[in-house]
């Protein structure tokens, strides 16, 4: 889908539901996020990897949850296939901590509470219970940077092992 010579600190976005035009870039390298530890992480880090990103709405709620556990108990075989896994949300650090701690957690989760990585992927927004939430959506971006596939208004429940398949297919 790209050139092995474009720079891996651009997403080159697919067309999509999100309004995402064809070779549109977003530049990955200014976005850097911290993880529940406090560490400053950019997606420029997992440069040579596949990636995936999954967005989720708020840390400790039932859907979240499955995620993140069904990440963790999965995380072996997402090494295996050379696949790193980071969970988005707007909560912050203190927030992915706690959770990460409360369900043992051995994933990476960022924290975007100025939606800075949520707005640059376009990721929509819903309202529930008079709240607007971020919708779950997942990106799997390619070891060269490229956007291959993304998923809208994601299904918590076996959604790491569409990823994992989806991605062996890919490689």
């Amino acid at each position: 889908m790209g050139s092995s010579h474009e720079e891996p600190t651009r997403l080159k976005a697919a067309a999509s539901a999100s309004g995402m035009t064809p070779n549109r870039k977003i530049s990955m390298k200014r976005i850097s996020l911290k993880n529940q530890d406090g560490e400053t992480v950019s997606l420029n880090d997992f440069g040579g990897k596949w990636l995936v990103v999954y967005v989720y709405p708020k840390d400790d709620t039932p859907g979240c949850t499955i995620q993140g556990k069904s990440f963790t108990a999965t995380r072996q075989e997402f090494d295996d296939a050379n696949i790193s896994v980071v969970g988005v949300s707007e909560d912050d650090v203190d927030s992915h901590k706690s959770f990460c701690n409360k369900f043992s957690f051995t994933i990476d989760l960022l924290a975007d509470p100025n939606h800075e990585l949520l707005k640059a992927a376009g990721v929509e927004q819903s309202e529930y219970k008079g709240t607007m939430y971020w919708n779950r959506t997942s990106f799997v971006i390619d070891p060269e940077g490229n956007l291959r596939k993304r998923y809208d208004k994601v299904n918590p429940d076996g959604h790491e092992r569409v990823l994992l398949n989806d991605i062996k297919a890919m490689q």
